[in-house]
């Protein structure tokens, strides 16, 4: 499996099993899984090597299963120990914030990143919810 952003590879590694936020809902990936391509939404992905198992968020980007590989491509992603929730809940909040002023009048807002940003923000949170 390779787990790649713009920046860097973020994960490439031998695993058992992927299960991931895809376009349609979650999917899950074990060896001799047949070729498909899909979108990844943000969210929660994890795979387990043997008896570990290892959980990022994610945010959009696609999904490559071929040949017993796994090839993601996201625009970013960050492994639970990673995340500062904290962070996370400050750009949640200023997201939501900008989201909520008229978008008629407030032509210098990027709705579209602050939606993005939004997502974002709740995928790390939920990542780190999750575990407690």
């Amino acid at each position: 499996m390779e787990i790649v952003t713009p920046e860097k590879v973020v994960v490439s590694q031998e695993v058992n099993s992927v299960v991931a936020p895809g376009s349609l809902g979650e999917f899950g990936v074990l060896e001799g899984h047949v070729p498909f391509l899909t979108g990844i939404e943000p969210g929660e992905l994890r795979y387990s090597t043997g008896s570990e198992t290892v959980q990022l968020a994610v945010t959009s980007g696609f999904a490559e299963v071929s040949e017993n590989k796994v090839s993601i491509l996201v625009d970013a992603a960050e492994r639970l120990q990673d995340i500062d929730v904290e962070r996370a809940r400050q750009a949640m909040e200023r997201a939501r914030e900008r989201l909520s002023k008229d978008r008629a009048s407030n032509k210098d807002i990027d709705f579209m990143r602050a939606e993005v940003a939004l997502k974002r923000a709740v995928a790390r949170i939920k990542v780190v919810e999750k575990t407690k």
